[in-house]
C-alpha cells in the first residue's frame, strides 16, 4: 500500500555493481531516460528530470538530503555506484511521498546490510585507457545480530584522452603560402587529471525483537583539475584550474517495528569543504592567483517518522524532518581599487523543515487511494500546503494490467547562492511553484523460471511558475530573477524482458524512452527576447536507453546503448555553431568470466566504452573521450559463509 499510484524506476544490483569505475551518473545515463548533463569524464554531472533543471531534482542518501544548499544540485559523478545498494527514481508527483522541492523528481539512494554470515572479503582492481586506475576493497562481517561493512574506492587518471577539436581549424598552405585547405586538429584533453578517494563504514545491530540500529559514515577526498575548453588556445602549463573537496556524511538510525505499527528516528551530519583555485602565469615561472574560492557547508539533520496499519484496508504515515545548514562562501582574492585584497562572500545559516501526513485506503482489492499533505519551511518562510492525491486500479488480473494517476502541487525555495551570492544574489526572489499530474498504465506477465515481461507507459504534465534564471545585468555581473513560466510535459515508456530459454542460459533486456518538451511560456523581458515558446537549454526532447544482458554458466555479456536528441545551448534555440549540439548515440559493451578455485573466486571483465568511437559533446566546448578500454580483476575469498535473509 506504500506505493499506491507511485511512478518509479528501481535499479537492481546488476546495474549498480556492474564495475567499480562507474558513478551514479553512468548508471542513470544507461538505465533510465533522464538526461545526464556531463561536463566531461570525471567532471560535474547533473540530471534533467522531466524537462526541469538539476536543482529541481532532490537527492537523498539513507533518508538525508544531500543536495548542495548553495547550488541546490548534486554531482552524480562523485557518487561511486559500488557505494550504493538501493537506488530508486521517484518521478514527478511521486517525490512528494519522500520530500518537497522535487519539481522534476527524486533520486533515492541508500545502503543495506550485507546478507551473509561470517567474514567476507572482496577486492577489485581496474586498469583502463589514459593510465586510469580504479581500486575497490570491501570487508564485511555478520551474524544474527551484527553486520559491519567497510568499503574503499580509489580512482586516478591523467585523463588525457584524444579528441577532434571542431572549434579550431588548421590551415593547409602550398609552397607559396596560399591556403589550400583546412582541417580540425586532434588534441588531448588538457589539465583534466583527477584523484578521488571514498571510504564508507557501516554498522548495524538487530535486537531480533523489533529494533534495529544503524550507522553509515561516508568520507570523500577529491582532487580534480577542470579541463580546458575546446576554445582555449593557451598552454596547459600557463595556468592551474583545480577543485579540491573534502566531504563527510554520517547517519544514525533506529527503527522500531511491531505487528501493526512502526516508528523510526534518524540523525545525521554533513560537512563539506570545497576549494577552487584559478592561477595564471604572469611571467616565466611566476603564477598569479586570479580566484581563490573557499566554501564550508555544515548540515545537521534530524527525522522522525511513523507508520500505522489499523486494518488491511488502511495505512497511515507521518513524517517530520529538519536540515539546519551553516554555509560560509568566500572569494579571498578580490582586488580593491587601492590594491588591497578583500574577502567577498556570505556567511549564512538556514533551517529547512518538512512535515507530511498520508492516508492510504484500499476499499476493494482492485482499487487503492492515497492522500498526502506536506508542509515546507525554509528560514522564516513557509510554503503553501502541498497536497498530493494518488489512485491506482487493477484493470485486469490477466497480465496484472494496472492504471495509475496522481496530481499535486509543489514548491522549491531559492538556494543560498540565489539569495546571497556576491555579486548578484537576489534576496527578494520568490519560491518556484508548480502544479503537475501524471497518468499511466503498467503490466506484468510471465511464467516461473521461463520468462517475464513488464512495462510502464506514463503521461505527465507540469506547470512551473516563477522559474529562477540567472541573467546578465548592466553592472557586468549575473543576477537571478523570477521570470519564466515553464510548461513541461511528455511521455515516459519503459519495458523489461527476462528470459531463460535453456538451462544455464538467461537473457535480460531493459529499455526506456522519454519525450520531454519543456517550453518557456513566460512573457518577453525585452523586444529582443526570443526565448518565449522555445525549448529550454540543455533539455533534449527525446532520450532513450537499452541494456541487454546474456549469461551462460560463468560467462556474461552486456550491451548498453543510450541516445539523446539535439540540445540547444541558447534559450532562443538558434541553429548556430555554438547554439546547437547535435544528437548522439553511445554504445558500451563488456564481457566477463567467473572462475571458482577453492577457496577463492576470481572474476575477469573487459569493458569497451564508446564502442563506435562516437564524436560527441554533452556540454558546449567540453570534449568527451572516444573509444576506450577497461580491464577488471576481482578476487573474493570464500569462508564458507552461510547466506541468510536480510533482517526485517
Amino acid at each position: 500500500m506504500k506505493e499506491i499510484g507511485v511512478t518509479k524506476t528501481t535499479f537492481d544490483s546488476t546495474m549498480l555493481k556492474e564495475n567499480i569505475a562507474l558513478s551514479m551518473a553512468d548508471v542513470l545515463a544507461f538505465n533510465s531516460s533522464i538526461f545526464v548533463k556531463s561536463h566531461g569524464r570525471a567532471t560535474l554531472s547533473t540530471v534533467a528530470f522531466r524537462g526541469t533543471s538539476p536543482s529541481h531534482t532532490q537527492v537523498t542518501w539513507n533518508g538525508m538530503r544531500i543536495n548542495n544548499p548553495m547550488l541546490g544540485m548534486t554531482d552524480f559523478s562523485s557518487i561511486p555506484s559500488y557505494f550504493i545498494d538501493k537506488a530508486t527514481l521517484l518521478h514527478g508527483t511521486s517525490s512528494v511521498n519522500e520530500t518537497g522541492g522535487g519539481l522534476g523528481g527524486l533520486v533515492k539512494l541508500g545502503t543495506a546490510p550485507d546478507a551473509h554470515e561470517g567474514l567476507g572479503l572482496q577486492y577489485v582492481q581496474g586498469i583502463g585507457s589514459f593510465n586510469t586506475f580504479d581500486e575497490f576493497a570491501r570487508v564485511t562481517y555478520g551474524n544474527d545480530k551484527w553486520q559491519t561493512s567497510t568499503r574503499f574506492v580509489y580512482s586516478s587518471s591523467p585523463n588525457d584522452y584524444k579528441y577532434i577539436n571542431h572549434d579550431k581549424k588548421i590551415n593547409i598552405y602550398d609552397d607559396n603560402y596560399n591556403i589550400i585547405g583546412q582541417y580540425h586538429p586532434t588534441e588531448r584533453n588538457r589539465s583534466g587529471s583527477y584523484r578521488d578517494i571514498h571510504a564508507l563504514q557501516e554498522l548495524y545491530y538487530n535486537t531480533l525483537k523489533g529494533d534495529r540500529f544503524g550507522l553509515n559514515a561516508w568520507y570523500i577526498d577529491s582532487n580534480r583539475e577542470l579541463p580546458m575548453l575546446t576554445t582555449d588556445y593557451g598552454d596547459a602549463t600557463d595556468f592551474e584550474n583545480r577543485q579540491h573537496e573534502h566531504t563527510f556524511r554520517g547517519v544514525l538510525s533506529w527503527d522500531h517495528t511491531r505487528s501493526s505499527w512502526k516508528t523510526g528516528i534518524k540523525g545525521g551530519y554533513i560537512h563539506t569543504w570545497m576549494a577552487y583555485d584559478y592561477r595564471r602565469e604572469v611571467t616565466d615561472g611566476i603564477m598569479a592567483s586570479m580566484t581563490r574560492s573557499r566554501s564550508k557547508v555544515n548540515t545537521i539533520y534530524g527525522q522522525a517518522d511513523g507508520e500505522y496499519t489499523p486494518t488491511r484496508k488502511w495505512f497511515f504515515t507521518a513524517n517530520i524532518s529538519a536540515h539546519q545548514h551553516f554555509v560560509r562562501s568566500e572569494d579571498k582574492n578580490i582586488i580593491l581599487q587601492d590594491g588591497d585584497k578583500a574577502i567577498v562572500g556570505y556567511d549564512k545559516g538556514r533551517i529547512e523543515l518538512s512535515a507530511s501526513a498520508s492516508a492510504k485506503w484500499q476499499p476493494i482489492e482492485r482499487l487503492g487511494l492515497s492522500m498526502i499533505i506536506r508542509e515546507e519551511m525554509s528560514g522564516d518562510k513557509w510554503a503553501p500546503i502541498i497536497p498530493a492525491f494518488f489512485i491506482d486500479g487493477l484493470i485486469s488480473k490477466k497480465g496484472n494490467l494496472m492504471f495509475k494517476s496522481s496530481i499535486s502541487r509543489n514548491h522549491r525555495f531559492p538556494t543560498l547562492n540565489d539569495l546571497y551570492f556576491l555579486p548578484g544574489g537576489n534576496p527578494d526572489l520568490k519560491n518556484e511553484n508548480g502544479f503537475s499530474y501524471d497518468a499511466g498504465f503498467s503490466f506484468n506477465i510471465g511464467k516461473n523460471n521461463i520468462y517475464n515481461i513488464s512495462g510502464n507507459l506514463t503521461w505527465f504534465d507540469s506547470y512551473i511558475d516563477d522559474w529562477i534564471i540567472w541573467l546578465p545585468t548592466t553592472k557586468g555581473f549575473f543576477s537571478p530573477r523570477n521570470i519564466k513560466k515553464v510548461h513541461a510535459y511528455g511521455v515516459e515508456l519503459s519495458a523489461n524482458l527476462g528470459l531463460q530459454p535453456f538451462k544455464g542460459w538467461f537473457l535480460d533486456l531493459n529499455g526506456s524512452y522519454s519525450w520531454t518538451p519543456s517550453i518557456n511560456e513566460g512573457e518577453k523581458i525585452s523586444p529582443a527576447d526570443m526565448s518565449t515558446g522555445k525549448q529550454l537549454p540543455y533539455v533534449p526532447k527525446h532520450s532513450a536507453s537499452i541494456t541487454g544482458r546474456i549469461g551462460w554458466r560463468d560467462w556474461g555479456f552486456l550491451y548498453k546503448w543510450c541516445w539523446y536528441s539535439e540540445r540547444f545551448t541558447m534559450s532562443s534555440n538558434d541553429y548556430t555553431i555554438t547554439g546547437h549540439l547535435p544528437q548522439y548515440f553511445m554504445s558500451n559493451i563488456s564481457l566477463e568470466k567467473s572462475m571458482r578455485f577453492k577457496p577463492i573466486d576470481i572474476q575477469l571483465k573487459l569493458a569497451i566504452n564508446n564502442l563506435f568511437n562516437e564524436d560527441y559533446l554533452s556540454v558546449l566546448s567540453r570534449p568527451m573521450p572516444g573509444i576506450n578500454f577497461e580491464f577488471f580483476i576481482g578476487i573474493t575469498p570464500e569462508f564458507h559463509k552461510k547466506k541468510k535473509e536480510p533482517a526485517v
